[in-house]
Parts: structure tokens; C-alpha cells; sequence
């Protein structure tokens, strides 16, 4: 009776979705949500927008927004004022890679996780227009580039971060520790690293600092320059539109 929307969720299978970061939040409401696997879901739900009066939300996307208590929305405001040196550094940090880094009202066991645009694709779109042979890339770069990263002000690693960004925004530990947080969302939220050579050396470096080895340095492999993407007109109309399938 309090689910005012029909949740929905894609993916690459039922195991992967069923265990998202996504659905955390939702599921433990006592909500229900819809499991959709298929690629040609993916075109379906962009068409259809709602049914019998109730919109169709994704769970994976920004804007997502739950029935709370007004406890539960007083701790988030809080949580928001807390946060906010932390999420403004990230994002400097993070630059690019994230139009924005917020405190997060759809996580409960996981630290944290990316989300797309309300009207962007979804990791699972994503993941399928870039299996295709003829895909538009000037449309793509334009559609995949738009990633929000949210972090759970309750997880252990969020709150120790805080505490170390508080203490000294610079350091470069901590530095390390955010962009190893964000690809590490990326694969959780299902999108794919751009250079998995990279995120293996950042690991590299973390463990060397847990077993207390010095004195080493792993070199990092060189890095493309960065290819600005540019809104193409009717792009993001054209993303919106079904596909044909021949």
C-alpha cells in the first residue's frame, strides 16, 4: 500500500541484480521490485513510462525516491551537512569521472555505488550499445558519461574516510583510497573499467601498504589522452527511440 511506484531494476542476470547495492534499501522496506534481464528490456522500458497510473522507477537511477519517515528524512539532512567536505572533495578528485559525489538514501550494506541519470543510460544499456558493431560513438560518449557516485554515511569505510579527509584533505593515501572506492563501484553497479591495469596497480599499492613494504614503487602504465565528448543534437533523442532489430 505505501509503494506509490513500481521499482524496477536490468541486468545481466537474476544473480547479479538480486544482489545489487540498488536494491538494498527498497528490499528491506518490504518493497518490491522487477527483475529484468533480457536486453530487449532495456528498449522496452524506455518506451513505456508507466502502467495502470503508477510510474516506473528505476532503482538504479538518480532521482530515486523513497517513502521515509520524517526521523528518517531529518538523518538524511543531517547526514547531508556531515558529508558535505567529504562529497566536495571526492568530487574535485574524482574530476570527470563523476558529474557529482552525494550522500546516498538507497544504500544499506554497501559503502558505495554509481548512478546514472534519470534520463541516461542505465550500466546494462550501456554494457549492450557497446556490443553492437554499429554503434554511433560521437551518441554514446554522449549518453554513458553521465555518472553520479553515491556513498552510505553509515558504512565503516565512508565514516573512517571522513575522518581522514577531515583531518587532512591532501593526503595521498586517501586520495588512492577514493578512486579505488569508485572503480570498485563501477564493477558493482555494472559498468566496465577503462583501463583494469590501472585499478590493479592502485590494489597493488594498497596491499603493499597493508603488509608495511617500502621503499618500492609500481610504475604506472601510460594513460590515452582524454577524448572530450561532445553533445551531438538529437543524440540523447535518438537513445530514447526502440532500436530496430533485424
Amino acid at each position: 500500500e505505501d509503494q506509490k511506484d513500481i521499482y524496477y531494476i536490468t541486468g545481466e542476470s537474476k544473480e547479479i541484480v538480486i544482489n545489487s547495492s540498488f536494491v538494498e534499501r527498497v528490499v528491506k522496506k518490504g518493497f518490491e521490485v522487477i527483475y529484468m534481464i533480457d536486453p530487449i528490456d532495456e528498449y522496452c522500458i524506455g518506451q513505456l513510462k508507466e502502467y495502470e497510473g503508477k510510474k516506473l522507477v528505476s532503482v538504479s537511477k538518480e532521482g530515486l525516491e523513497l517513502p521515509v519517515s520524517e526521523e528518517e528524512s531529518k538523518k538524511l539532512d543531517e547526514y547531508k551537512v556531515q558529508y558535505e567536505k567529504l562529497c566536495k572533495t571526492m568530487t574535485d578528485i574524482l574530476d570527470k569521472k563523476v558529474q557529482k559525489v552525494v550522500v546516498s538514501n538507497r544504500l544499506e550494506k554497501s559503502p558505495c555505488c554509481i548512478v546514472t541519470s534519470e534520463h541516461g543510460w542505465s550500466a546494462n544499456m550501456e554494457r549492450i550499445m557497446k556490443a553492437q558493431a554499429l554503434r554511433d560513438s560521437s551518441s554514446m560518449a554522449y549518453m554513458a558519461s553521465k555518472k553520479n557516485l553515491e556513498v552510505n554515511p553509515e558504512h565503516p569505510i565512508i565514516k573512517s574516510l571522513k575522518e581522514r579527509i577531515d583531518d587532512d584533505a591532501d593526503d595521498k593515501t586517501s586520495k588512492d583510497l577514493i578512486v579505488l572506492l569508485y572503480e570498485t563501484a563501477l564493477l558493482t553497479s555494472g559498468f566496465s573499467l577503462e583501463d583494469p591495469s590501472i585499478h590493479a596497480n592502485r590494489i597493488f599499492r594498497m596491499i603493499m601498504l597493508g603488509l608495511d613494504i617500502e621503499g618500492q614503487e609500481i610504475e604506472e602504465p601510460a594513460v590515452a589522452p582524454a577524448v572530450e565528448s561532445v553533445k551531438v543534437e538529437g543524440a540523447e533523442e535518438d537513445a530514447s527511440r526502440m532500436e530496430e532489430v533485424d
